[in-house]
């Protein structure tokens, strides 16, 4: 493991993530790039999922799964296109829409993405296009792990999100431990049954 994704999981502990194990020629073909390290890496660690309204996309649907389909680059990924249409290219100067490449989301909606411009995928920064933000688009000098390590350690000089999930505790979820949770009815954040799922019933 290398070291920011060891910093993220002294934070962030991935004992509900599982390895995705991404289908990576399938991956490139898609999207016409070698996709980041980093993102592999947590990919391998913690898979797709989500923690605290943040939710990280795999870059194809998976073949089967128990109820939905996970979230997938393809949507969110032509929502901030779209939106940097919408907004007359306030993204920042010369930047292309087909650029715009996103890899998260949250439910604030916003969309979590990289900024594909480098031909080196390892230095990708990372563009957030924001629902309710300051700004609709900005633009952070860090890779995906970093980001992610840095908004869970509240260390951003800004903060990139319309949702506040400072000052919580965190724990980051699969998608299919999300799904067998459901089935199971219990909580997909707590694992505990439905009717026990509210901070006032744990005692």
């Amino acid at each position: 493991m290398d070291a920011s994704l060891a910093a993220l999981a002294e934070i962030l502990p991935p004992d509900l993530g599982a390895d995705e194990r991404i289908d990576r020629r399938a991956a490139e073909a898609r999207w016409g790039t070698r996709l980041p390290r980093d993102y592999t890496a947590f990919m391998s660690v913690y898979g797709a999922g989500s923690f605290s309204e943040v939710g990280v996309l795999m870059p194809l649907p998976p073949r089967e799964y128990p109820l939905w389909c996970p979230g997938t680059f393809e949507e969110e990924t032509a929502n901030a296109r779209y939106t940097w249409e919408m907004r007359d290219g306030q993204a920042g100067p010369g930047i292309d829409p087909e650029h715009i490449l996103a890899w998260g989301v949250t439910s604030g909606p916003d969309i979590l993405c990289w900024l594909t411009a480098d031909p080196e995928p390892d230095r990708w920064p990372v563009l957030v296009c924001g629902r309710h933000t300051d700004d609709v688009f900005t633009l952070f000098d860090c890779g995906m792990v970093e980001f992610l390590r840095r908004l869970v350690a509240d260390e951003h000089d800004t903060y990139p999100l319309s949702v506040d999930i400072r000052g919580g505790s965190h724990r980051y979820v699969h998608w299919l431990e999300e799904q067998r949770r459901r089935l199971a009815e219990v909580d997909p954040d707590t694992g505990l049954p439905w009717a026990l799922s509210s901070p006032e019933d744990w005692s």
